[in-house]
């Protein structure tokens, strides 16, 4: 049928017509055509809606469509949804049509509201059943067309799990869907306690599988904190066979690396309980002596109590931490000719540059336990006093830290002494770097550190003291600890006081304890700053990852008169909600950020956003460009800041091109802020990136003229850049894509060096190793090559510096008289002339040699593919290239990864193992070679021939 003269004058009239039957007809024949002449109907909408409300009107509910329709032309989305609900059955999703796809997401999106509304109100039947009808339908015809992601997706954002179990169980791929909806829950579920019910469903759904994942069953019990379920788990695969066995050591490898202390200790303390006992000798001998039988029935006791052993020690840390220690020491690549130069370049009275270069050395060899620079160099380094002396001791913590075994042994000649008294700087940071050798596995210093702050009455040992206790016992929560350090903290004494606030956070880290109430109340009542600002960043750490649940206590801390307690509430946004991208969140950073009159405010808001951002790198640059244009040199400090947190060590694009222009900034803590950001993005990028970079690093630190703040910040960024002996990076999240507890604590605290600079070595906690280490069944590292489809030259070791550089320092311009450049000028004029039959001549010998010398340095073709020793460094980028070969191989990995520690299985096990042969670092006396390399062999004398001692007479 077609529309009469274009027009829909007459029909309309008709719907002013007081018979329903006439109206009735007007409706059938302009509803066909409403979506070409809805411009005149849009005169008479008010007669469609006046139909509409109308019960005894038949056709009441076309009357809703064409209203529906004309609205949706006007743009009037909701007036349009409110009608097309109104419609009932003539409202047909399976409608292919702009209108219905526009307000269906329209339906879905207003649905999701009213559900989230009724979750945080705990309302139930809230919602407009029309709303719930339109919902359902969606997910049916999702679930028709086997569309199974989207109805996840939806089912999860409308709070929806009876429809996740449905379309899981119907989909014939639950392990697919799982381990989508797995990765859903993590990136769109705002709430944190809807996120906790929905991993207790994809438990139950995981266990239930054919083949159920324990690795990621044990994640999702990690998240809701159900140690005794894991601990089950592990007895279970414990008592199975030697792959069960693998398994269950490869999932304690990857629930240590997401560093949750407390959670770790209590799985720990379970499987204590759950392990047998070994028979003793007696009663081994007795097995023999009464048969076969008995002797069967002791050995898997033995096999089994072993097997418990090397999974405690997986969990307490001791396995991970001696298997990445060895490797940094053995991959060790830091070059000292670069803290040479950095040496030579400062000012012999710069004493930040000079306390700055040691911070930078104990960074370059982080966990290499390799300190010969600090050796060679011992009259430079006695030139550090008092707090610079407390650095320089501290500094040793980060260069051998993970030596659990001798740290103590280690740091005992500046360590406190009874009947002795030394430095208290010396001894105060002893006590510090003692913490970062033992961070978060410190139950063998515990008593040690508590004696000495308990028997000290110095500040400076108590600040250091306080600390290491609070590394030591990292997210440990312990109550006795904790008296101790409140104690030190009431006593008001502002150095002691600081260091106590923040080791109470580190204590309590994400435990949101009871006590913040008390703390707050004293941070109100001290006159001290110090003690301030060490309580609100010890507040902010308690708050970690309790999202929604700290929002009383970040409301308090925002609302403060106190600008440093506004300034800690900052700290605390990000910690809560760390690694989450909750836009809430970033709303209030936003804001604070541009409307704080505290510039400390406004610079920590915006520098925390790189907390909320990490899991979502991409999103930091677009979100804080315009904040870096910002005229306020804070906003573009705490920008550069931000992007350095959120994309470290991803090395992308946007992050670089952000920071370029704010390395020349006309603000010098600005450009130091860019510098250390800068090489937080690049740290461990090919050195076709960094290049560089490290000569602007190297032109910053030798130019005389640039400001003290700036030469600090490049002299920390080559540290940074070459963190670990070049074999770490700084990764806050876990290769599972999960927070890292950690390094997200050691991140927040050291950017509190603005303040406190011997807090800049907390960025040791961020560091992890970038190594692939293969493990057969008894933890032992075999030999394996793995297959890097990548030329080797790609992402290789810089090339070391082999002399001394020679900085080129900006002169200061020559004033040059007007006659001498006119005579100047003509001297050259005259010589040009003589030399103009030459020039061509020269041009090619010089082309020439050029070609000849490129020729002879062209290096021969490279392959594409090279493999690689276990254990092997595999930098982030170089992540993707690697696979295990499959052919004639005798060891397949566990799980498909590149990176990381990865169990292996060995299809061979008749064959003896050959082992990787590694010197550990406990097998030294402290020393190794001017190069920085690992070889306690090189220079030792040969032995003395044998001969026989006469006594003088």
């Amino acid at each position: 049928m077609e529309v009469a003269g274009a027009s829909a004058t007459g029909l309309i009239a008709l719907l002013e017509e007081p018979s329903a039957e006439l109206q009735a007809v007007a409706l059938q024949r302009i509803a066909p055509f409403v979506d070409q002449l809805w411009y005149q109907v849009a005169g008479a909408v008010s007669s469609l809606e006046a139909l509409h409300e109308n019960e005894t009107f038949a056709e009441r509910e076309l009357a809703a469509l064409v209203a529906s329709k004309v609205f949706f032309h006007l743009g009037e989305l909701d007036d349009a949804v409110t009608y097309a609900l109104g419609a009932g059955k003539l409202f047909d999703l399976d409608e292919k049509s702009e209108y219905v796809d526009t307000l269906l997401a329209k339906c879905i999106d207003e649905y999701i509201r009213q559900k989230k509304n009724e979750a945080e109100e705990g309302k139930d039947g809230s919602i407009d059943p029309r709303l719930t009808a339109v919902a359902e339908k969606m997910f049916e015809r999702c679930l028709k067309a086997r569309q199974f992601e989207q109805a996840i997706g939806i089912a999860l954002e409308s709070y929806r799990l009876d429809v996740v179990e449905a379309a899981i169980n119907e989909s014939g791929k639950a392990t697919e869907l799982l381990d989508y909806a797995l990765k859903v829950c993590h990136t769109l579920i705002v709430s944190m306690h809807f996120r906790h019910e929905v991993l207790k469903l994809l438990v139950k759904l995981y266990t239930s599988a054919e083949e159920p994942d324990y690795i990621n069953i044990c994640q999702c019990l990690m998240f809701l904190g159900d140690a005794e379920e894991v601990s089950a788990i592990f007895d279970r695969l414990l008592r199975g066979s030697e792959e069960d066995a693998l398994l269950a050591y490869q999932v304690a490898f990857d629930l240590h690396e997401n560093e949750i202390q407390q959670f770790l200790l209590q799985v720990g303390e379970l499987m204590a309980k759950k392990q047998p006992q070994e028979p003793s000798a007696e009663e081994g001998a007795g097995g023999m002596d009464a048969g076969d039988g008995n002797q069967g029935s002791s050995s898997p006791n033995c096999l089994l109590s072993g097997r418990y052993t090397k999974l405690r020690d997986i969990i307490s840390g001791t396995t991970p931490i001696k298997l990445h220690l060895d490797f940094l020491y053995n991959q060790n690549h830091a070059d000292l000719q670069i803290l040479k130069n950095i040496k030579s370049a400062i000012e012999t009275r710069n004493s930040v540059c000079h306390s700055g270069t040691i911070c930078a050395n104990s960074l370059m060899h982080a966990g290499t336990t390799v300190d010969t620079f600090l050796r060679e160099n011992l009259e430079w380094l006695s030139r550090a006093t008092n707090w610079a002396k407390f650095s320089a001791t501290a500094a040793l913590g980060v260069i051998h830290k993970g030596h659990l075994e001798q740290g103590r042994s280690l740091m005992a000649p500046y360590l406190p002494r009874d009947g002795a008294s030394g430095s208290p700087f010396s001894e105060g940071g002893a006590l510090y770097a003692l913490g970062l050798i033992h961070t978060g596995h410190g139950s063998s210093i515990r008593s040690f550190l508590l004696d000495s702050l308990r028997s000290s009455s110095n500040e400076t040992i108590q600040h250091g003291a306080c600390l290491g206790l609070g590394l030591a016992s990292l997210g440990a929560a312990d109550e006795e600890v904790y008296e101790d350090l409140k104690g030190t903290l009431y006593a008001d004494s502002a150095v002691a006081g600081e260091a106590s606030g923040i080791a109470l956070g580190l204590l309590m880290v994400g435990s949101a304890h009871q006590g913040a109430t008390e703390l707050l109340a004293y941070a109100h009542d001290t006159q001290h700053e110090k003690i301030i600002r060490g309580i609100a960043l010890g507040l902010a750490l308690s708050v970690y990852g309790q999202e929604e649940d700290a929002d009383t206590l970040i409301e308090q801390m925002t609302s403060d008169a106190d600008p440093i307690m506004r300034y800690g509430g900052m700290q605390a946004l990000g910690m809560a909600y760390c690694s989450s991208g909750n836009n809430s969140a970033i709303r209030r950073l936003l804001h604070f950020a541009v409307s704080d009159v505290s510039d400390d405010v406004r610079r920590a808001a915006v520098m925390f956003l790189g907390f909320v951002l990490c899991s979502a790198p991409e999103e930091c640059p677009r979100i804080v460009s315009l904040l870096a244009e910002s005229y306020n040199p804070h906003l573009r400090y705490g920008a550069a800041m931000a992007v350095g947190i959120s994309c470290s060590g991803a090395g992308t694009n946007s992050a670089i091109e952000l920071l370029e222009p704010l390395l020349t900034d006309a603000v010098d803590f600005v450009r130091q802020g860019a510098l250390l950001a800068k090489a937080l993005v690049l740290i461990q990028q090919p050195e076709s990136v960094t290049g560089s970079f490290r000569k602007h690093l190297e032109k910053v630190i030798g130019d005389k003229h640039e400001d003290t703040l700036c030469k600090l910040g490049a002299i920390l960024a080559t540290g940074i850049l070459d963190a670990g002996g070049r074999n770490v990076t700084i990764r806050l999240l876990s290769h599972s894509r999960y927070p890292r507890m950690e390094a997200i604590v050691g991140m927040a605290v050291f950017t509190q060096y603005w303040y406190w600079f011997p807090l800049t070595f907390f960025i040791s906690l961020a560091l992890s190793p970038t190594a692939l280490i293969g493990l057969n069944a008894d933890l032992k590292v075999p030999k394996l090559q793995v297959q890097c489809s990548c030329k080797a030259s790609i992402f290789a070791y810089p090339e070391p510096v082999t002399t001394e550089s020679k900085v080129s320092v900006a002169k200061a311009p020559t004033a040059v008289l007007s006659t001498t450049a006119k005579a100047k000028a003509r001297k050259e004029r005259e010589s040009k002339k003589q030399d103009d039959g030459k020039t061509e001549d020269l041009a090619k010998a010089v082309e020439a040699e050029e070609a000849m010398e490129t020729d002879d340095q062209a290096p021969s073709d490279e392959p594409e593919i090279h493999m690689l020793d276990n254990p092997a460094r595999v930098v982030p980028a170089q992540e993707k290239y690697i696979t295990f070969p499959q052919a004639d191989s005798r060891y397949i990995p566990l799980k498909n990864s590149s990176t990381g520690i990865v169990m292996l299985r060995d299809l061979r096990p008749s064959e003896p193992v050959e082992l990787v042969a590694s010197e550990a670092p406990n097998a030294r006396a402290g020393n190794a070679s001017a190069g920085g390399e690992a070889n306690p062999t090189e220079n030792e004398p040969e032995p003395p021939q044998p001969f026989e001692y006469v006594p003088p007479s």
